[in-house]
Order: structure tokens, then C-alpha cells, then sequence
């Protein structure tokens, strides 16, 4: 592949035009009418509109992806992820158009695009399953029969979707069939289909996933785990590899259930396995992205692999180069989504202009970002400005690199989560490792990043701070709570 379009915006098209361009291979950019002037429209070789601003006519429009390929002479489609790149139909007629999609198999996607299919391919391999439904619920009846065969408290969840839609949790036995109608009714607006199934509630879960990498010919790695506990509204905002709980046994039993759940749908190219990890350190399947993900700079940043070439290699029918006896882990890496929203205001998008925009720069940081002093955020789409990655030899130093880098950061014109995540690095159960999926809702509040309730984001920062200075008793304090620091009255910036 000489050429190759990307189908995406701001900070994936950009990484990945980045590394086709160190390939050798040209870029084409599409484009919406509100992203003209967009970062990654100018950097590719040449760009293609496709439609005005909403995503529904420019960025989810399939044929006018596949006819901007064709007119530009580009062979292969790379998805990044979002829009169509979990989109079976997409890849088919991708296929059909004489093109090469930089991903998995339309039936790959197909299979584990459904949690129910999902957990039916990977019971093939044995792969430790919550308790519950293996199929979708349809009976009343029948469905409050095996909530209490499963023990309440149960999860509803939507078969066809993720991000927290279609998902209730539901305490009590009186409680099901109103909760029930409900995740059914989210369901079918969400994704177009009611299907539900139920699970056991796993009341303090880490959220953890396993990278892997599949090629035409049958080989399979995986490159260890990301720890994704940090969310708000079920969506990832901070995520770190390795995990701070994993043993190298457990670490190895996760990984080869990841290899076997990419076998189990003859799994190409690059994707992400998650599993729930409980407090008894049992980890159970979710589901499978079949794409890259959001946070995969800090597996690159550990194992020295860059996803990207390694997917457009596999594409192009190569066979993967290194076996997993050949990967190791070195140091750690954590990453904050730093979002065009305001976190003291329960997390709602606030668009508007960079009247400021300065990113850090020094050892262990990376910036995946599509933006630059003076633009604007769009109302159309995904709120994320950027991902600020930290890596240090250690965890420790990861997230110290992190404060630093957070407080050279610069953004003005909107709030941001940055303060957020400085919040969460400076927080004892983050600092300590222990804390799950629950955090944002066990230690956040909304009144720790005002101007007005200081002492208390202070208490939670020196927690953090006496904690890890206790832990690693010849590592500095960090900078940012050190007497004379800047931390209290720069945060009005964020």
C-alpha cells in the first residue's frame, strides 16, 4: 500500500498519518465543512470533503469514504476508531469496492460487535463469564426467574452497545421489571435493538483489557494490559499500563484468555480484549473492541510497539515479526483524556475557542492531540481535545511526570478536565492502587476544583502525596505540592 485515506479527525488521523508518513506511505484526509482548516486535513498529502458538519453526513457517510478512496487512488481505508470503524457493512463493501480496510474481518466484528455472540465465542474456550444469561432475555417472566437464580444485585445490559446505554443495575427483586423496561426502551433508541441480557452485579470491579495483535496466518500476542478504572458515566478519563494489581501469574492467565477470545473469531490486525476484575481478583470476559483503542500510547509506551504500523503491516499481509516470548514490560505509562468539558459541572461539554493552548514538553510526556492555539472545539463531535500520556521508569514516576505535565499544560477559552486529572493523580486510592470503577463517585466532588472549597482538593492532593512519598521514601515530593507551589492559584486556569 502505497497510499492509503484515513477515516477519521483530529488527533487518531493525525497519529496515524504520522506513522504511515515514517513508512513511506502517502495520506489522504477526509474532511467535514466544519473541520477545513483541521490539523490532520493539512498534514495529510491530500484531502477529500465529504459532507457538511454533522457526522451523520460526512464522517458515517460509507460510499462517499469508499468514492474519496477510489478518486484519490488510495488502496487501503484506515477507521481509527469511532464512526465506521466497528461497522461490518462498512468493511464489506469496503471489500467489494476492490479496497483493503486496515482492521479485522467484517465477521470478526460482526461476532464480537454483539455481547451475546461475544460470550458465545469465547465460552469456547472456557473463558470465565460472569454469571448470568448466555442469551437475550425476551420473557418477563422467565427473566425475573433467573435474576434470582443469578442473586441480586443484577446488571441489565444492552446486547448490541456499550458506554453505559441500555445498563441498570438493579438492587432489589421489586425493582427488575420497571428497570427492565427500561434498559430495553434505552436499548432500542440507542442501537436500534432491545436486546438485553443479565449479569451479576460485580459491585467493586476494576476494568481491565488486554491488547492484542492477530495476522492472516494464525499468530496471535497479546501486549499485556491497560488498567482502565477511572471513568465517569461508564467512559474512560484516565488509564495506565500495566495494572497495579496484576501478578505475573494472573497476568498471564488474562493474556492468554485474550489470545483465545481473538482466536475464538479468527481475529486480524489490532484489538482490545476487557474483562472485569473483582475484588477477589477474578477476572471475567465483557467484551472485544475491534479496533484500535483510545488509549493505546500507553502499550506502545511499555512494550516499544507502535499499533499502528503493526496494523497497517498486518494488512498488507505480513506476518507479525516478534512472538510473545519476545515482549517484555518496561516502566509505566498512564494517560488523561483531556476533555473540552467542565468536571465541576457534572462533566457537560463546554465547546467555545483556544484562546490559549501551550502543551507540555519534557522527559516521559506525549501529546496525541488534533488542535492548536486559536481553534475552535466543534459542537458536533467527540469533546476529547487530547491525550497527555506520562512515562516513568516506574509507577511512581509516571505519575509524577503527570502532575508536571498537567501544570505545564495551558488551555484558556473553555474548561477542561485537566484539573480533574490532577485531582485523580494526587488522590491517595489512586496514588495506593487501590480503587475501582467507582472512584469518580466514591472521591469526587464537583466543589474540590472551585475557587471557593480549596482546602479540601488540598487534603486529597497531601494524602497522595504522603503516600507516596512513604512508598518510595527516596523519591522528591512532587513539585506540585511543595511549599510555594503554584497548584492552588493556577487551578482557576484549567
Amino acid at each position: 500500500m502505497e497510499k492509503i485515506l484515513v477515516a477519521n479527525r483530529g488527533e487518531i488521523a493525525l497519529r496515524v498519518m504520522r506513522s504511515a508518513r515514517e513508512m513511506g506511505i502517502k495520506t489522504v484526509a477526509v474532511y467535514s465543512e466544519a473541520d477545513r482548516n483541521a490539523l490532520h486535513v493539512r498534514y495529510a498529502d491530500e484531502a477529500v470533503c465529504i459532507g457538511p458538519a454533522p457526522s451523520a453526513q460526512s464522517y458515517l457517510l460509507a460510499d462517499r469514504i469508499i468514492e474519496a478512496c477510489l478518486k484519490t487512488g488510495a488502496m487501503g481505508i484506515h477507521p481509527g476508531y469511532g464512526f465506521l470503524s466497528e461497522n461490518a457493512d462498512f468493511a464489506r463493501k469496503v471489500k467489494a469496492a476492490g479496497l483493503i480496510l486496515i482492521g479485522p474481518s467484517p465477521e470478526a466484528m460482526e461476532i464480537m460487535g454483539n455481547k451475546l455472540s461475544a460470550k458465545a465465542a469465547a465460552l469456547k474456550y472456557n473463558i470465565p463469564m460472569v454469571p448470568g444469561t448466555e442469551e437475550a432475555v425476551t420473557d418477563i417472566g422467565e427473566a425475573q426467574k433467573r435474576a434470582l437464580e443469578v442473586g441480586f444485585p443484577i446488571l441489565i445490559k444492552a446486547a448490541a452497545g456499550g458506554g453505559g446505554k441500555g445498563m441498570r443495575i438493579v438492587e432489589k427483586p421489586e425493582d427488575f421489571v420497571e428497570q427492565m423496561d427500561l434498559a430495553v426502551s434505552e436499548a432500542t433508541s440507542a442501537f436500534g435493538d432491545g436486546s438485553v441480557f443479565i449479569e451479576r452485579y460485580v459491585s467493586s470491579p476494576r476494568h481491565i483489557e488486554i491488547q492484542v495483535l492477530g495476522d492472516n496466518y494464525g499468530n496471535i500476542v497479546h501486549l499485556f494490559e491497560r488498567d482502565c478504572s477511572v471513568q465517569r458515566r461508564h467512559q474512560k478519563v484516565v488509564e495506565e499500563a500495566p495494572s497495579s494489581v496484576l501478578s505475573p501469574e494472573l497476568r498471564q492467565k488474562m493474556g492468554e484468555s485474550a489470545v483465545n477470545a481473538a482466536r475464538s473469531c479468527n481475529y486480524t490486525g489490532a484489538g482490545t480484549v476487557e474483562f472485569i476484575l473483582d475484588e477477589n481478583l477474578d477476572f471475567f470476559f465483557l467484551e472485544m473492541n475491534t479496533r484500535l483503542q483510545v488509549e493505546h500510547p500507553v502499550t506502545e509506551m511499555i512494550t516499544g510497539i507502535d499499533l499502528v504500523k503493526e496494523q497497517i503491516k498486518i494488512a498488507r499481509g505480513e506476518k507479525l515479526n516478534f512472538r510473545q516470548e519476545d515482549l517484555k514490560i518496561k516502566g509505566h505509562a498512564i494517560e488523561v483524556r483531556v476533555y473540552a468539558e467542565d468536571p465541576a459541572n457534572n462533566f457537560l461539554p463546554d465547546i467555545g475557542n483556544l484562546k490559549t493552548y501551550i502543551t507540555p514538553k519534557g522527559p516521559g510526556i506525549r501529546v496525541d492531540d488534533g488542535f492548536e492555539q486559536g481553534m475552535d472545539i466543534p459542537i458536533y463531535y467527540d469533546p476529547m481535545i487530547a491525550k497527555l500520556v506520562s512515562y516513568g521508569k516506574d509507577r511512581t514516576e509516571a505519575i509524577e511526570r503527570m502532575i508536571r505535565a498537567i501544570d505545564e499544560y495551558q488551555i484558556t477559552g473553555i474548561q477542561t478536565t485537566l484539573a480533574f486529572g490532577k485531582f485523580v493523580m494526587q488522590h491517595h486510592a489512586f496514588v495506593s492502587g487501590k480503587f475501582d470503577t467507582h472512584f469518580v463517585g466514591k472521591y469526587f466532588k464537583p466543589e474540590y476544583l472551585q475557587s471557593g472549597n480549596e482546602d479540601e482538593a488540598m487534603i486529597a492532593a497531601l494524602l497522595g502525596t504522603l503516600f507516596m512519598k512513604e512508598q518510595n521514601r527516596n523519591a522528591s515530593i512532587p513539585q506540585a505540592v511543595q511549599s510555594g507551589s503554584n497548584w492552588k492559584k493556577n487551578r482557576k486556569e484549567y
